[in-house]
């Protein structure tokens, strides 16, 4: 799906040069490049077909972009930082959130970093770190032969949330100078032969979080502007180019006020992309297969259902992933399901990521052995 884990050294220094601290650049930059190499060929070793980079250059798939869009920095000392709400579920049940606490090793990341916020007009400013991770992404492919690979980019409507509007008189607007914004990146990745992932869980998860207190319809109808944004970034870009990840938050928690796929379905569907990637193993949205068999799928689209939970250390049984990719392909046809993981196993860089490092690699094995077996089943 995208985020891996990052070698232990390599979380060092990237949060030494997040804060500021003394770190050589050219060391940095070699640390990266041999990450992301060691991290392909540890997709390819479990038997993973598409790979990306882990995300290991990034501290995370949002906040990486203060380092390459103009007008995105420090929220100034005299100004606080707009608050996003905690998830609705998790609200309802302060124990399990006292729980999570007592397992959290040190800080979260925005504990120990300052998050940034869109505090001047945004447009995009430094190529110089997209074209390092293209760089050393196309350069293990060409060695080890990798035939598809992709890479994330986080999509206008996520920026709200975690890059919070100072600046803009409106959050329309907002997300509007995002689009054009983040366009050059878009379109940078497909033109150096990548498959472009863009990173929307503010088409799920944001429903419960940051705009909790709309009902169904107001949020579906910024769900709505915010595909329309997206469009417009990815205007230039062919649609079997794309692939786009919604999710409802990549946390172990009850779930209880996700909205339902089929409300999304409308608004999703429009969306430029020819791949959709969504939840299909989190025990919320497994059994949403059925809605997709009833409401279809365009004909231009495929649908990367996840069959791996990413937020538990439990490793799926290989007949168990089998099976969950044939009901897929039952709703959508077989020709058109790739078999993907719930979300990222890194989500953000640092220690609280909750699926040990070993355990993922056994999750991404079960994962191609049960593609293996779907597709002899279904073939």
């Amino acid at each position: 799906m995208g985020s891996l884990p990052r070698p232990p050294d390599l979380l060092q220094m990237l949060e030494a040069a997040e804060t500021g601290g003394k770190i050589d650049a050219a060391e940095l930059e070699d640390r990266i490049t041999q990450a992301i190499c060691d991290i392909v060929e540890a997709q390819r070793a479990a038997g993973v077909d598409i790979v990306n980079d882990g995300e290991n250059s990034k501290t995370s798939y949002t906040l990486y972009i203060q380092d390459r869009l103009n007008g995105v920095g420090p929220v100034p000392p005299e100004k606080e930082r707009p608050k996003t709400a905690q998830h609705a579920d998790l609200m309802e049940h302060p124990d399990l959130v006292e729980l999570m606490a007592s397992k959290t090793v040190g800080l979260s990341w925005f504990d120990r970093m300052a998050p940034p916020a869109a505090i001047g007009p945004v447009s995009y400013g430094d190529m110089a770190p997209l074209q390092r991770d293209l760089d050393n992404l196309t350069a293990v492919c060409e060695a080890l032969g990798v035939q598809e690979a992709f890479m994330n980019s986080a999509s206008p409507g996520v920026l709200t949330k975690f890059v919070p509007n100072m600046h803009y008189a409106s959050e329309d607007a907002y997300i509007e100078a995002l689009s054009e914004a983040l366009r050059p990146e878009y379109e940078a990745i497909t033109q150096a032969g990548f498959i472009l992932q863009i990173d929307a869980p503010d088409l799920g998860s944001a429903r419960h979080n940051q705009y909790q207190d709309l009902d169904e319809a107001a949020f579906l109808k910024i769900a709505a502007r915010n595909v329309e944004a997206l469009n417009h970034a990815t205007r230039n870009i062919a649609p079997d180019r794309m692939r786009m990840h919604i999710c409802w938050g990549n946390y172990e928690g009850p779930h209880t006020h996700d909205i339902a796929f089929a409300s999304l379905h409308p608004v999703v569907m429009q969306a430029r992309p020819a791949g959709l990637l969504i939840e299909g193993a989190n025990p919320a949205h497994a059994h949403e297969y059925e809605d997709l068999k009833t409401l279809g799928l365009p004909d231009e689209k495929v649908l990367l259902p996840g069959v791996i939970d990413t937020t538990t250390n439990f490793v799926e049984n290989h007949r168990l992933v089998a099976q969950r990719i044939e009901k897929w392909a039952d709703a959508v046809g077989r020709e058109r399901v790739i078999a993907s993981t719930d979300c990222g196993f890194a989500t953000f860089a640092g220690p609280n990521n909750p699926v040990a490092p070993t355990v993922v690699w056994s999750k991404l094995r079960a994962l191609s052995q049960g593609a293996a077996l779907a597709s002899e089943a279904l073939w």
